[in-house]
């Protein structure tokens, strides 16, 4: 297992965590704080590789293909990850649909979570759409950014709502209220 951090112009430091050419994490970039340890005390400080246009992201093949993507999304370019592969060997059924329905919304596009729900064969099942986005363990990978709630933006977790809305202008798309 490998695990990388990365930090996104203007957007802070992520984290990946992969395995041979498998993702097993995608931590959304944070701000970076000021004189704070890199991890829990007595851990090994991991570098942050600093994406920007000009960088050619260094480690091994498979995470250097998905810094590459990242740096590109960051600078406003219009990737897709679709085509990363991800680890779903914890997911019910039901979850690997909701997957599958929100890696294919396409960019600068929106859904509700009920919408996500139906898309994933259970149209009723908006709330337990809404727990897999909050619990989404893939960040930009499966963008559960693109869901919104059905009478506005909806929440984004502790990256706020701002986060999310601010993802989502970078995608152009049309951000609710």
């Amino acid at each position: 297992m490998q695990v990388v951090r990365y930090e996104a112009d203007g957007w802070g430091v992520g984290e990946l965590v992969f395995e041979e050419l498998l993702l097993l994490y995608h931590a959304h970039p944070r701000p970076r704080r000021e004189n704070t340890p890199n991890g829990p005390q007595g851990m090994p400080e991991i570098p942050v590789i600093r994406l920007s246009r000009n960088s050619v992201p260094v480690c091994d093949g498979f995470g250097s293909s998905v810094l590459a993507l990242l740096r590109d999304y960051y600078a406003g370019e219009p990737v897709s990850f679709a085509d990363v592969p991800i680890d779903l060997d914890w997911c019910t059924p039901f979850q690997r649909s909701l997957v599958d329905a929100a890696r294919s919304i396409p960019r600068g596009e929106t859904v509700t979570y009920g919408e996500l729900a139906a898309l994933a064969g259970r149209p009723n099942a908006a709330r337990a759409a809404g727990t897999f986005c909050a619990h989404n363990r893939f960040g930009l990978v499966v963008p559960c950014h693109r869901v919104v709630a059905a009478a506005g933006l909806g929440s984004y977790g502790s990256l706020g709502v701002d986060y999310k809305r601010r993802l989502l202008a970078l995608e152009g798309a049309d951000v609710p209220l």
